[in-house]
């Protein structure tokens, strides 16, 4: 195997290169607040809680709650488009011997679809699909579910 060539495992695949690789950057802004830009401009203001900004928990809620429903979506679409679509996540933060952390978070989908055929076969899937979001879909959720240690360092660190 060269060393560009990605290293793969039976299960996860591709550990590492380009086409695995995901980032954000945050700059300070403001006292507590941040701005996060994506490699594609995309900007979100990040606070700790006093402003209306969104806190680093709430996003992690967001994007899991993100990540289900486009998921959710992307199956369920194939047969129907949702006539209304709404999730809502929550969990508990808390501090323990183990840390801070969130513990029971929850995501729970309204979904709707239209009358008829179509909207039957969507309706059908739902379940299985929503089941399979959990067991093995969603990126987000799948990551706090299974784990991998976050590593901190700073920039003059190799």
């Amino acid at each position: 195997m060269s060393d560009d060539e990605p290293r793969t495992s039976p299960q996860t695949g591709p550990e590492t290169g380009p086409e695995t690789l995901r980032s954000v950057d945050l700059v300070k802004i403001g006292p507590e607040r941040f701005k996060a830009t994506n490699g594609r401009g995309g900007v979100l203001p990040i606070g700790h809680g006093d402003d209306p900004d969104f806190t680093p928990v709430e996003l992690m809620l967001a994007a899991v709650a993100g990540c289900g429903a486009i998921d959710l979506t992307l199956v369920t679409g194939k047969r129907a488009e949702p006539t209304a679509f709404a999730a809502h996540a929550e969990g508990h933060k808390i501090r323990d011997e183990g840390g801070n952390r969130v513990t029971g978070i929850t995501v729970t989908f309204e979904i709707e679809f239209p009358e008829g055929p179509e909207g039957d076969a969507a309706r059908a899937v739902v379940p299985r699909t929503v089941q399979q979001v959990q067991d093995r879909l969603c990126t987000v959720g799948r990551t706090i579910t299974v784990g991998d240690q976050v590593r901190y360092r700073t920039a003059d660190q190799d």
